[in-house]
């Protein structure tokens, strides 16, 4: 058996901070994750590294939660 799941990350960003909001449903379960990053005023501007980072960091939170759920699921089918 095959499908997709389909992850969202949206970004928001200005001129010195990039924030990435990351959703995951999956079997009846939803997960949101949120990830940031800041420029120090004194580095050049490079709007890509500040959006892999957030996603970086958001992806991360997303991995804990997710990981999370599974373990509990184990868990309770354990005991």
């Amino acid at each position: 058996m095959e499908k997709d799941v389909v992850l969202n990350v949206h970004l928001s960003e200005d001129d010195t901070s990039t924030l990435a909001f990351a959703t995951l449903d999956l079997r009846g379960d939803h997960f949101e994750a949120l990830g940031s990053a800041k420029r120090n005023p004194i580095d050049p501007p490079m709007p890509v590294v500040g959006e892999e980072l957030a996603i970086a960091r958001a992806l991360a939170e997303l991995h804990q939660k997710v990981t999370g759920a599974a373990t509990t699921k184990i868990e309770q089918f354990l005991h």
